[in-house]
């Protein structure tokens, strides 16, 4: 019979087993977080107290062609919020959707009102700006920039009310010339989630200040710089105790624009103005245009305006919602776009300088090649007839005549004999030019364009057979630049560059160098040629005196009369359904030796001869030097 003692001995000797089992398990245990795993572990305990918080570094200039300040940094001061305060961390947890006992908005208003008040910032706003979870937990969120000395001075001697807040300098972009050259340079922001997602954007973090259009987003790399660090010791509640380490940012680099800021100047003027006469000439919807002017030699550009502009400043500190309402509206014309490069028109009769030189060059005519202008064409038949602008005729014209008289009759003619010769010679000559496709130029939201062809119309309507087909009347309207050709201003300042410079069409740019850390040139751009048009001499020749014919006695005479520069140049007037007419003008200077291209488009402002083309003149002036005087072309010439 078993003893109660004996029975208390087997117990204790399991347990004992038990304990020793256990004792064993954590002794293993330790062993391997001590020797297998110390590393580890020692490393997190030095996360856990320690935190590495970004230092933004400053980012670099933009000049223009002189080295002029267009844009620049200023120090201004910033009040910002700590997150790791204990009344912000409770105001972040107790207003997240799923709070066990949520702070009712009134209780928010209690604890923030006066604050908000102080720092002229709604607290709705001030809280967005808290709770971004993905910005580094101790980075000081920024609620107000720019603050009166008054600001800084209450926050200062009310230190103990709002312990939360704190006053910094910082660097914010700074723009001398206000919205001079705003599409050329664009503007930044803080890096949203998609621009995060794209590879090239590594190394960012939600909250860094990033471009995000022109020249600011395009040279982002050079402009960006290295961020600094501070390593700081926190306590078990993540508070700072005391900075441990800390390395100072790199500033980004200068960089060197081709755009010089006088010129710039002129043509946003010029541009300004030609809305205005489009005004004067009962063109009352004209709101919207662009300029460009380049350097046929270089590809250079000189000056890119569009209108209607913005200014760049209001995106120092994040814009309004308002304000970016306003800016992305139907109604204010869309002011964000840089209609010389973003917008494609129909180039109307700027573009018979393409179909004179697809027909000289495939044999179809030739300089003595003549038209007999009545007013109306009626070579497809009397039932698909075409009407000249001038209802009257022109007359017996040669092809000189016919471009400096902007003949349309003539061209519907050239149009038809390229219709009818196999190939679609008129299309593979506008692609050879540098038509219907990108320019290449380092700006960002360039478009491709339009040359339509027979597979073009044959896709776009593959849900309409019966209007597939390529008709004879869709060459004949394209040769004279309607119907669907489409080019952006810059393409068409390219074409005439291309016929000013011999036959190169050349990659456009604005960035002319990137300037080292001692102002030397790290980077030069280069002239680069992306295409060479069959384009003989002669022909060149040709088109040459035609086109300084136009602002001698053509379409464009009223606009160029007592000028002290030889200008070769097109008037154009493009319909464009629903709207009124689009004015253009295309030309480049001096006729003899060329050196600059220049191109004006002024949407729904009625003739290229009288709005557009007093524009162009008002930039070659500014191009060379000459006296700018504003030239009323109140004639009707297209």
């Amino acid at each position: 019979m078993t003893t109660f003692r004996q029975e208390l001995k087997s117990r204790f000797a399991a347990l004992g087993i038990i304990v020793v089992l256990v004792l064993g398990v954590l002794l293993l245990r330790l062993w391997t977080m001590q020797v297998l795993q110390g590393k580890t572990f020692s490393a997190q305990a030095e996360d856990n107290h320690i935190r590495e918080l970004s230092i933004p570094a400053p980012r670099g200039r933009i000049l223009d062609r002189r080295g002029r300040v267009i844009v620049d940094n200023r120090a201004v001061l910033a009040v910002t919020v700590d997150p790791s305060d204990e009344t912000i961390r409770e105001i972040i947890a107790r207003t997240q959707p799923k709070a066990e006992e949520p702070m009712t908005p009134a209780q928010v208003q209690a604890k923030l009102g006066a604050f908000s008040k102080i720092v002229g910032v709604p607290v709705d706003e001030i809280l967005h700006r808290v709770r971004v979870s993905k910005l580094e937990a101790l980075r000081p969120r920024v609620v107000a920039l720019d603050v009166p000395m008054s600001v800084v001075s209450y926050l200062a001697e009310h230190e103990s009310r709002f312990p939360y807040a704190s006053v910094d300098v910082v660097a914010v972009r700074d723009y001398p010339l206000g919205a001079l050259a705003a599409h050329v340079i664009g503007y930044t922001g803080e890096i949203s989630e998609s621009q995060l997602a794209d590879p090239k954007m590594s190394g960012y973090q939600l909250g860094d200040i990033v471009g995000k259009a022109g020249a600011e987003a395009e040279f982002e790399a050079v402009l960006q710089g290295d961020k600094g660090y501070r390593r700081i010791q926190v306590d078990a509640l993540g508070r700072p105790k005391g900075v441990l380490e800390q390395r100072d940012p790199i500033p980004g680099r200068d960089i060197r624009l081709s755009i010089d800021i006088d010129v710039q100047r002129e043509t946003e003027k010029a541009l300004a103005q030609a809305l205005q006469d489009a005004h004067r000439q009962h063109f009352g919807k004209a709101r919207a245009g662009a300029a460009v002017a380049v350097d046929v030699t270089t590809g250079e550009v000189v000056a890119m305006a569009s209108a209607p502009t913005f200014d760049p400043s209001q995106f120092v500190g994040g814009i309004s919602a308002k304000d970016w309402k306003r800016l992305n509206d139907k109604s204010s014309e869309y002011p964000l776009n840089n209609r010389a490069i973003m917008a494609a028109y129909p180039p109307a009769s700027t573009f018979k300088v393409v179909t004179g030189l697809a027909g000289l060059q495939s044999g179809l005519i030739n300089q003595g090649f003549s038209w007999d202008c009545r007013g109306v064409w009626t070579e497809m038949g009397k039932e698909w007839k075409k009407y000249c602008w001038l209802r009257s005729g022109h007359g017996s014209l040669g092809f000189t005549g016919a471009i400096s008289n902007s003949c349309d009759s003539y061209f519907y003619e050239v149009g038809y004999k390229l219709y009818k010769a196999p190939g679609e010679k008129l299309q593979a000559f506008a692609r050879s030019i540098g038509l219907g496709k990108k320019s290449g130029i380092d700006l960002p939201g360039e478009v491709q364009g339009r040359v339509p062809d027979k597979a073009w119309k044959k896709q776009f309507n593959a849900d309409y057979p019966e209007w597939q087909t390529w008709l004879p009347g869709d060459t004949v309207n394209m040769a004279i630049g309607q119907g669907d050709m489409l080019v952006s201003p810059l393409q068409l300042v390219n074409v005439y560059a291309a016929v000013a410079n011999g036959g190169k069409v050349l990659q456009p740019h604005v960035l002319l160098q990137v300037v080292g850390a001692k102002g030397q040139a790290a980077k030069k751009a280069e002239t680069t040629v992306i295409a060479r048009p069959r384009i003989s001499q002669d022909n060149l020749s040709l088109m040459h005196t035609a086109l300084e014919r136009v602002t001698e006695d053509g379409t464009g005479r009223a606009a160029f009369r007592n000028f002290d520069l030889r200008v070769a140049g097109k008037t154009g007037t493009a319909q464009v359904a629903g709207k009124d007419d689009f004015a253009w003008f295309a030309g480049y200077a001096p006729a003899d030796q060329p050196k600059y291209a220049v191109v004006v488009v002024v949407e729904q402002g009625g003739h290229g001869g009288s709005v557009a083309g007093p524009a162009g003149r008002s930039i070659f002036a500014s191009l060379f030097g000459l006296k700018t005087e504003h030239v009323q072309a109140t004639d009707a010439s297209r």
